[in-house]
């Protein structure tokens, strides 16, 4: 028994382990492209699926954004990424097809990814440096691959603000595209040992702000009653005789309950008692010949 704990907690600390050096995935197209959204997926196998997807050649531009030091909590604020979470979610009506990868162990390698769209489909290839903002983009009619390079968030409450301000630069990429034909694929690499021992306060999720409202009003609720309570204590004497003492105690409503049915039950019992009928005769001595009879 004492080997199979042991053995238990040596996985689960590999699990553990293994999901720090996880990152979130994203995927979505204006074009239908079938594939399915794992909750965990290794690199290898996620670039196997995209480069089979990418030879088809499914749109004219190829957005392959590229995220470093970045977790599946950084974009569960609704905050964060407005706009890629729209584009997931389906909510975006441009985009037909979709899917997310919240944990993916590895690195995914774009280079890879380009080098296929550049042989398959004959695309050329747009470095945009995301920290400048300045970019152009060229209509030659042709496929083209447009690689975006996001800073590292900082560390801190000023993550949230880093993507914020990556996902507004995404938005307004995509805005000023030449075709409505284009895939993007969003791909993350883990958070730094630096920053991960960093004592980084985790973020109030909108559930946990709602939940801390209600507490707090609860509690404010409570100590007013409780303010109340003690000042009818201490102006007792100016209230009516009814609100300073509680008569119809709980107690009290269950005995008289108690006490009504043995009431009915005993005037069952006498109601039967005294509709008893006896005859006077029935205790006479018996006179006559039978009771000489009786005697003999």
């Amino acid at each position: 028994m004492r080997l199979l704990d042991i053995g238990a907690h040596a996985l689960t600390i590999a699990a553990v382990h293994a999901f720090k050096n996880t990152s979130p995935f994203a995927f979505f197209s204006s074009s239908e492209i079938l594939a399915s959204s794992p909750q965990i997926a290794t690199a290898a196998s996620l670039s196997t699926i995209l480069n089979l997807e990418l030879e088809k050649c499914p749109s004219d531009i190829y957005i392959i954004v590229s995220q470093p030091g970045a977790a599946a909590t950084d974009y569960k604020l609704q905050h964060s990424t407005p706009y890629l979470r729209r584009c997931v979610s389906g909510e975006n009506k441009h985009v037909r097809s979709s899917f997310t990868v919240p944990e993916v162990l590895g690195e995914i390698d774009t280079t890879a990814l380009m080098n296929t769209l550049e042989q398959q489909c004959g695309a050329g290839t747009l470095n945009i440096d995301a920290s400048t903002g300045l970019f152009d983009i060229v209509d030659d009619m042709k496929p083209r691959i447009i690689k975006v390079d996001f800073p590292a968030p900082p560390a801190g409450t000023d993550r949230s603000t880093s993507f914020r301000t990556n996902d507004l630069f995404l938005s307004n990429l995509l805005n000023i595209l030449p075709s409505p034909n284009f895939t993007v694929i969003y791909t993350t690499t883990p958070v730094s040992e630096d920053h991960r021992h960093m004592d980084i306060e985790p973020p109030m999720y909108e559930m946990d702000k709602t939940m801390s409202a209600l507490v707090h009003m609860d509690l404010k609720r409570d100590i007013s009653m409780h303010a109340t309570a003690s000042g009818n204590s201490t102006n007792g004497g100016s209230l009516p005789l009814f609100e300073r003492y509680q008569y119809f105690t709980p107690g009290l409503f269950m005995g008289l309950f108690a006490g009504s049915l043995l009431l009915s039950i005993l005037y069952v019992a006498i109601s039967a008692v005294s509709s008893l009928q006896v005859s006077y005769a029935s205790f006479d001595k018996e006179n006559g010949p039978a009771a000489q009879k009786k005697l003999f």
